[in-house]
């Protein structure tokens, strides 16, 4: 029966680590942990203390700082392989994680895929011969010697590169080694990794080689194990599910990917979410039912890209394919404040936060300057909110640990207002109609860049009556919509209207609606 030994590199979250180990030690595997030097080491202490009793976990005998793309991190797998080595006799395969890793399958699923195959898991390539690499350098990574990280020491980093390749300083690569590149999360055996670490010990020019490579931890491990283990024993894939955007960014998993997760081929996945608490906590459960059964569709990278490109070309607005449903879910409530005078609209938001104490966001889809928590990316432009709206929306619900969350929208958002309104959600929506001098509108035709400060004043009176036009066909549209919990608020309503609208909006008590219109200048311009 397999037992694994997992190799965990990590440099935050000391909670969520602990968490991590204890899961995969329950079911009697182990993992030998480095926890980066550059990391805070009141940390590590709190990670060392949580685990001291704990007999099937070790840590490296040597902590280093770890940087991107340098040989620190393949040196810091070194010392975290040699502690599992010699600490987990027992141990037959070593599998390489990351601090956001997690399972996709139980315990049991997994030991009985390794035992199917005496075979080593991991990604080779030629590295001349493959596309791995999409873009920057390829050929330049091995034969110059690189020094310094480019991303934290870009001109250093330059500067010696330029310098090797002006003067031809090019190095030779070791003869009887055909360099391989590859993912660096891989799952090898136990006659594997000692092969490893004595090859290690004996080819001093092979490491020296290594050292000052750049990226070694796409090439190290994988060219190591195609030149020690015959080519019939190596299963030339990944047993880690991770996907990449079109900008080379890995694509991060939150709550809603449980069953998307379930069903790809493979017995891990990275990268979960620091705020996806609920996944890693099913997951977790996951892993020690021996019980569990799993329906193999691994459809997730085809249906990513398919429904991406949809979306970047904007042909429809398809619902995340990972969700069980497209609603926001029918337990939550969401309640939209509609304005076009966005300044009152935050007032009255300000205004309910401070009452209410609910979360209340303003015009996240007409602003992109908007105060968002960071969802992985999906909050960083107006066109990723609005394509991934329902997603976005759910994230926020489940960021703020609530069923209740306040937005704000313009009125000329009508598609995404029958979106949310037809969701199963309950959704209620406050319009609050506001009145209209000449002055706003020349403002607002300046801010929407339909006037200059050089616009003729006689223009801008023939173009005062289209905009009113405009804005009142908004309302029209929002009112011929006949939208179920659609609610009315007038500027030129007496106080108590207000507050009784704010009641049934926000269901409070009458008490808290008057707190909150008590504020004088909510209209004013």
């Amino acid at each position: 029966m397999a037992k694994i030994a997992f190799i965990l590199l990590c440099h935050k979250d000391p909670e969520a680590i602990v968490r991590q180990a204890e899961m995969l030690t329950a079911v009697g595997d182990y993992i030998a942990i480095h926890f980066d030097a550059r990391a805070n080491p009141e940390h590590f202490e709190q990670i060392k203390t949580e685990l001291a009793d704990n007999p099937n976990v070790v840590f490296a005998r040597k902590r280093i700082k770890c940087g991107w793309g340098e040989w620190s991190l393949v040196q810091a797998t070194l010392y975290a392989v040699e502690a599992a080595v010699d600490a987990f006799p027992r141990a037959t395969h070593f599998y390489m994680l990351s601090g956001d890793c997690a399972p996709i399958k139980s315990a049991s699923y997994a030991h009985e895929f390794l035992d199917s195959s005496d075979v080593d898991y991991i990604e080779s390539f030629d590295y001349f011969d493959s596309d791995w690499i999409k873009t920057g350098m390829k050929e330049e990574r091995l034969i110059y010697r690189h020094f310094f990280n480019e991303r934290t020491q870009p001109k250093r980093f330059y500067a010696t590169y330029n310098l090797q390749t002006k003067l031809g300083l090019t190095r030779e690569i070791p003869r009887d080694i055909q360099i391989q590149i590859g993912s660096q999360w891989w799952c090898l055996r136990r006659r594997t990794i000692e092969w490893i670490i004595d090859f290690t010990r004996k080819r001093r020019d092979v490491m020296r080689f290594f050292r000052t490579t750049w990226i070694p931890d796409e090439t190290f491990f994988q060219t190591l194990v195609r030149h020690l283990v015959p080519e019939k024993e190596i299963s030339t894939r990944t047993l880690t599910f991770l996907m990449f955007t079109d900008y080379g960014m890995p694509v991060t998993f939150y709550n809603d990917h449980y069953d998307l997760l379930l069903g790809q081929d493979y017995l891990f996945t990275r990268k979960i979410s620091p705020e996806a608490l609920e996944l890693k906590r099913r997951l977790g459960t996951l892993y020690a039912n021996d019980n569990a059964n799993f329906q193999i569709s691994d459809e997730g990278r085809s249906l990513f890209k398919f429904l991406s490109a949809r979306g970047r070309d904007g042909r429809r607005f398809a619902s995340r394919f990972w969700e069980t449903e497209s609603s926001l879910g029918r337990e939550r409530e969401l309640m939209i404040v509609v304005c076009k005078k966005w300044h009152v609209a935050k007032r009255l938001m300000e205004r309910i936060r401070q009452v209410t104490n609910l979360p209340a966001i303003e015009y996240l889809f007409n602003e992109e300057g908007t105060a968002l928590p960071d969802l992985g990316g999906i909050q960083g432009t107006l066109a990723k909110r609005t394509r991934h709206r329902r997603a976005l929306m759910r994230m926020l619900f489940d960021y703020y640990e609530t069923d209740r969350l306040i937005v704000c929208m313009d009125p000329g958002s009508i598609d995404l207002l029958q979106d949310f309104c037809g969701d199963r959600a309950t959704t209620k929506l406050l319009e609050v109609q506001c009145d209209f001098t000449d002055e706003y509108l020349v403002g607002h035709a300046m801010r929407v860049g339909l006037a200059g400060e050089q616009t003729p004043k006689d223009t801008l009176e023939r173009l005062l009556p289209t905009i009113r036009g405009d804005m009142t066909y908004e309302s029209d549209c929002i009112r011929d919509s006949e939208f179920e919990n659609h609610l009315i608020l007038r500027e030129s309503d007496e106080r108590d209207q207000h507050a009784d609208l704010l009641v049934r909006f926000l269901d409070i008590s009458r008490e808290k609606a008057q707190e909150i219109t008590q504020q004088d200048h909510l209209f004013a311009d």
